[in-house]
């Protein structure tokens, strides 16, 4: 038997694989982390109890609007770093938008306060477990982004770990807005930002340990 004959029939025998598979596969995962993520946090931190009338709001919007674009495009890259072929990621500085966008927006918001009010504007009530409890609830969704990669072959385990990680901290974040009762856009794009860039730092970290096949 000749060495084409061999590849011939054992690439006979390989069942074709659909084009959506790795979506469907990373969705599966992060569906699964982020149910859990929830659980967590409906049962250890409740629901805003103005939730009802807070859905009906544009600032709900602004910061669901803000964390959700963050982790479409984390999501993206994540997908296309989990193929061998994954190809460049440039295009991911289109993340650094959301962030700008909410930017100009807190800064419109001290610019319509009094500077008495800057502070706390900023700090809100609740800065100094933010970014701790958007960490906490990225690790539910993490996992499950860790099980999808089970079957998936990335090659740039950093940049893969960099960007689930990205990916979970976003959604943790957006889970988080149904608890978080803060208003200001300058609390969310520090303390949220916050949260979601440690959760990107640890995949980073933990990318190369955890994603090699």
């Amino acid at each position: 038997m000749t060495t084409d004959d061999l590849i011939a029939q054992l690439s006979g025998t390989v069942a074709p694989v659909s084009r959506r598979a790795v979506g469907e596969r990373l969705a599966r995962g992060l569906l699964l982390g982020a149910i859990v993520s929830a659980a967590v946090m409906a049962a250890g931190l409740g629901l805003r109890p103005d939730l009802g009338a807070a859905i009906h709001g544009s600032i709900f919007w602004m910061k669901a609007a803000y964390t959700m674009s963050l982790a479409a495009l984390a999501l993206t890259a994540t997908r296309q770093l989990a193929r061998p072929d994954a190809g460049s990621i440039r295009w991911l500085w289109l993340a650094t938008l959301p962030v700008l966008l909410l930017a100009v927006v807190g800064v419109a918001d001290l610019s319509g306060a009094p500077s008495s009010a800057w502070l706390a504007l900023w700090l809100g009530k609740s800065w100094r477990i933010c970014p701790w409890l958007i960490l906490a609830l990225s690790v539910p969704v993490f996992l499950g982004l860790l099980w999808s990669f089970r079957s998936l072959a990335p090659t740039r385990l950093r940049a893969t770990g960099a960007t689930a990680g990205l990916a979970s901290g976003a959604f943790a974040a957006t889970i988080y807005c149904l608890h978080c009762p803060e208003a200001s856009a300058m609390f969310v794009l520090t303390w949220y930002s916050l949260g979601i860039l440690l959760a990107t730092a640890i995949g980073a970290l933990l990318g190369p340990r955890l994603l090699r096949w």
